[in-house]
């Protein structure tokens, strides 16, 4: 068993290159350079069998997925074994340099009734047209690493009335609204046919193109995020169905070490920024327009929760002096931020594998006399035990993801 006598391993990611992402944040912390140029948008730290990160032993570079399955109690504990079967959480980097898809995840039964459904149908998991790559919900937190710009839930009701009544392009929406709710206008958006979308919508991008050239918008207006969108295209043909959603949600600025929690049913997009996310283990998006990817509408539609809400922004409760926890509603993940100056200790326990990641600084883990350095851009993987420590030796930054104990 000498591949789990060790409680503290360096874990190593894996770089995802979307095409939405930027070239630079994420290779620059990591210590690399990105020769190809290719956009480094994620960086995956976890055991999800399509990209597991792996972990240094003694008996060389092992996949974190396939030590979780040979080693299933040393590895998750028995309460997580017992619970999940897996590790339930994936751990990320994001670097957002163009806007995502407008997005909306499914709860954990839904998930479970569209696999089957797609699995009955023959549809393979590798489809162009497949919605539910496993039967799990994907609820998600984030925790911004600078100013990160995201859409997050449909406004309150009088904000997206004055919307509605004061945009021209949009003149007779409201009366939709009004009669029929967020249901019937959204639906009524979504399901258009290209052409009305065009009519629609066409003057008005061209209204915030202008406006966005002469220094009228700022990234608190849905023209400023729309004018970004086309900026550069030339000759504009079919109108994106996703550029409502932009009008429609509520646009939310999330400060670094701000955090924000986003459930099943909760329409969102990210728009531009860095943050720290961590969510269920699932590759699980039912997509709404802006992105090359499949967009299944009707499913959209039957997931999403059609109501206004006020986002909530979370500033983290204080744990200690070094420690931030940033409460998630779920029992699959935890997040929190620890800030050690240098030379400062912090004696810890895990009652999960909890993988830490350091943003900035230098420390070192140390349990049962074995005695792991990691810095900027580095990960650890910590087995679940009952006591270790960790020392910075430069004023240090780091997040670590767990899953919380059961109640």
């Amino acid at each position: 068993m000498s591949l789990v006598q060790d409680k503290i391993l360096l874990l190593k990611g894996k770089v995802q290159p979307y095409a939405w992402g930027g070239y630079n944040f994420i290779a620059n912390w990591l210590g690399t350079e990105n020769t190809q140029h290719k956009p480094y948008a994620e960086y995956w730290m976890g055991a999800h069998p399509s990209a597991s990160s792996v972990v240094v032993t003694r008996n060389g570079e092992l996949s974190l997925h396939q030590l979780i399955h040979d080693y299933p109690e040393e590895f998750l504990s028995t309460h997580v074994r017992q619970h999940f079967n897996e590790l339930p959480y994936l751990f990320k980097i994001l670097d957002v340099q163009d806007m995502l898809s407008i997005q909306v995840h499914p709860t954990k039964e839904a998930a479970a009734k569209g696999f089957h459904e797609e699995e009955a149908a023959g549809i393979t998991l590798g489809a162009p047209n497949r919605n539910y790559k496993d039967k799990n919900h994907k609820p998600e937190v984030m925790v911004a690493l600078s100013d990160f710009w995201l859409l997050h839930g449909f406004l309150p009701e009088e904000k997206l009335l004055h919307v509605l009544q004061t945009i021209p392009e949009f003149a007779g929406l409201d009366n939709i609204f009004k009669k029929g709710g967020y249901k019937a206008l959204y639906q009524h958006a979504m399901s258009m046919d290209q052409d009305e979308v065009n009519e629609m919508l066409m003057p008005l991008v061209q209204r915030e193109l202008e406006r966005k050239k002469k220094g009228e918008l700022t990234k608190t207006d849905p023209g400023w995020w729309v004018a970004k969108l086309f900026e550069g295209t030339g000759h504009i043909d079919d109108i994106d169905r996703g550029v409502f959603s932009i009008y429609f949600f509520n646009i939310v600025e999330v400060h670094e070490g701000e955090a924000i929690f986003q459930g099943a049913g909760i329409p969102h997009a990210y728009l531009e920024g860095q943050n720290v996310e961590l969510m269920a283990n699932s590759d699980n998006v039912l997509r709404g327009g802006l992105t090359p990817k499949h967009v299944d509408v009707p499913e959209l539609l039957k997931h999403t929760a059609f109501k206004g809400i006020e986002p909530n922004v979370m500033k983290g409760e204080e744990v200690s002096q070094s420690v931030t926890n940033y409460p998630c509603p779920v029992p699959d993940f935890g997040i929190n931020k620890i800030s050690l100056r240098a030379n400062e200790r912090l004696e810890s326990s895990a009652t999960s594998l909890e993988i830490w990641v350091l943003m900035k600084g230098e420390a070192s883990f140390e349990c049962e006399n074995k005695n792991v350095a990691a810095k900027k851009g580095q990960a650890v993987a910590i087995l679940p035990n009952d006591k270790f420590t960790v020392t910075a030796h430069k004023d240090t930054l780091m997040y670590k993801a767990f899953v919380p104990e059961a109640e």
